[in-house]
C-alpha cells in the first residue's frame, strides 16, 4: 500500500524552474531519499506534500488524502522539517517548541525534552540568539515531537557539524524501523544510503532515477589497481584490456562479471600488487545512469 503518492505533478516556476511531470510512491513503512543539486525540485515536492502549495497539474496525496484540499488532516500524519525555518525571534527554542506542540495537539514535552537531551540542545536560549546548527536542532525537535506515523524531511542535516549528523541518521533508522514512512530530501549520497531502502534523482524538476540502494550496491563497478613493475609493462597491459586505464606504473581495470578473466589476463605479467578500488554510492550512482544523470 502507498502512503505517498505523486503523480504527473507540474509546478513551473519559468525558466526551467519547478517540477514537471513528477510521478513518485512511497510505500507504507517505507524509506525513500530524493537526491538532487538545489534548483533540482526536492523543496518544491515537498511543499505540496505538506499543502503549501496547490499542484498546477497532477495529484499529490497522503495516506488516501489530496495534501492541498485535506492539509489539515494531513498535517496530523506528517512530522515536517523544512529546508528553511521562520522562527519568531523574541521566542526561546523551549517556548517555540512548546507553541509548536500545542498546535499539533501534543500533550506533554516529554518527546521534546528527550530529543533536546539527544541533541545536546540548551532551548532555553533566545531562538535569535542560536547558531544555525541550534536553529536546527530546534527544528529537528519540532519535526519529531509528534511521533507522526510519516515524516517528510527537507536537507535534514543542514547546519549539523558529523557528531550531530550522525546521531540524527541514527534517530531516522530508529524511527525507520518503527515503520516510519520516511520521505528525506538531501544532496548527501552517504545520508541517503544509511538510512533509506530506495534512491530517487531529481535533475531539472523531472525524476531521472529511481533505484533500490540494494541493486545500486551490486550494480558498482568491480575495478582493481594493479601496480607493474615498470610503466611500459602497465602501459602494454591497459592497451589490451578494455576500459583499463594506465597511470604510470599503475593499471586501473574493470573486471565486470569476470574477475577469473582478469586475473588470468594479469598472470605472467610482471605485477608488483593488486587490489580492489573503493567506489562510494555517489560514484557508482553516476556510472550506472551515466553523466547526465547529475
Amino acid at each position: 500500500m502507498n502512503e505517498i503518492e505523486i503523480r504527473g505533478l507540474v509546478r513551473d516556476y519559468g525558466k526551467g524552474r519547478g517540477v514537471f511531470g513528477l510521478t513518485l510512491e512511497v510505500e507504507a513503512g517505507e524509506a525513500l531519499g530524493v537526491l538532487g543539486p538545489n534548483g533540482a525540485g526536492k523543496t518544491t515536492t515537498l511543499r505540496h506534500l505538506m499543502g503549501f502549495l496547490r499542484a498546477r497539474q497532477g495529484s499529490v496525496r497522503i495516506g488516501g488524502m489530496d495534501c492541498f484540499a485535506q492539509a489539515r488532516e494531513v498535517h496530523r500524519r506528517v512530522g515536517y522539517l523544512p529546508g528553511e525555518v521562520a522562527f519568531p525571534d523574541d521566542m526561546t527554542g523551549r517556548e517555540f517548541i512548546a507553541f509548536v506542540a500545542g498546535v499539533k495537539g501534543v500533550h506533554g514535552l516529554g518527546r521534546a525534552r528527550e530529543l533536546a537531551d539527544r541533541f545536546e540542545l540548551d532551548d532555553t536560549a533566545k531562538l535569535r540568539k542560536m547558531s544555525k546548527g541550534n536553529r536546527q536542532k530546534v527544528a529537528i525537535v519540532c519535526a519529531f515531537l509528534q511521533d507522526a506515523p510519516v515524516l517528510l524531511l527537507d536537507e535534514p542535516t543542514s547546519g549539523l557539524d558529523p557528531l550531530m549528523q550522525n546521531r540524527f541518521v541514527q534517530l531516522v533508522q530508529e524511527e525507520h524501523g518503527r515503520g516510519k514512512t520516511i520521505l528525506l530530501s538531501s544532496h548527501m549520497f552517504e545520508e541517503v544510503e544509511r538510512t533509506c531502502g530506495r534512491a530517487a534523482i531529481l535533475r531539472d524538476g523531472r525524476l531521472a532515477a529511481v533505484q533500490p540502494l540494494d541493486e545500486l550496491r551490486r550494480s558498482r563497478a568491480r575495478q582493481y589497481a594493479a601496480d607493474f613493475a615498470s610503466a611500459e609493462a602497465a602501459a602494454r597491459f591497459a592497451a589490451g584490456w578494455p576500459g583499463a586505464a594506465a597511470d604510470g606504473c599503475r593499471v586501473v581495470a574493470d573486471a565486470g562479471s569476470d574477475l577469473p578473466a582478469l586475473l588470468r589476463a594479469l598472470s605472467g605479467q610482471p605485477v608488483v600488487s593488486l587490489a580492489p578500488c573503493s567506489q562510494s554510492l555517489e560514484e557508482s550512482f553516476m556510472q550506472y545512469y551515466g553523466r547526465d544523470a547529475k
